[in-house]
């Protein structure tokens, strides 16, 4: 009884260590794969992401009465609006300016979905921005 015991720990013990393996191999390979990818592409891939869910959440999605949530949207404009504006000088015009085109829309749509306006330069990102109108 306690061969098997031994036996079925020692088999555990070789499984936990193939899955740290493979997950050290993985770690590498994100890592080198990360390495291979240009700052602005990064910094692209970051703005679209939270566009997108922004963009979401201020219900421009299939089912906005289920989604809308300007309390999230709020936190992730700025957000957007932080990254845009810090980034802008180091991209190329093309990427900054398509970014803040979409960063500007947001803005517009957040003030359309808000029940109660928020004075002008104080909407979401507006302190990065400056006025949305």
């Amino acid at each position: 009884m306690s061969q098997s015991f031994e036996h079925d720990t020692g088999f555990e013990q070789n499984a936990d260590f193939e899955r740290e393996t493979d997950f050290e191999r993985d770690a590498a390979q994100a890592t080198r794969d990360i390495a291979d990818v240009a700052a602005v592409e990064i910094i692209t891939t970051a703005a679209v992401h939270l566009m997108s869910a922004a963009a979401v959440k201020c219900g421009l999605a299939e089912d906005p009465d289920a989604q809308i949530d300007l309390d999230e949207a709020r936190k992730l404009i700025t957000a957007l609006a932080g990254l845009v504006t810090a980034a802008a000088p180091d991209i190329a015009d093309m990427h900054a300016r398509s970014l803040r085109d979409g960063l500007r829309s947001l803005q517009l749509a957040f003030r359309e979905a808000s029940f109660v306006q928020d004075p002008i330069g104080e909407g979401p990102g507006e302190k990065y921005t400056g006025p949305v109108t």
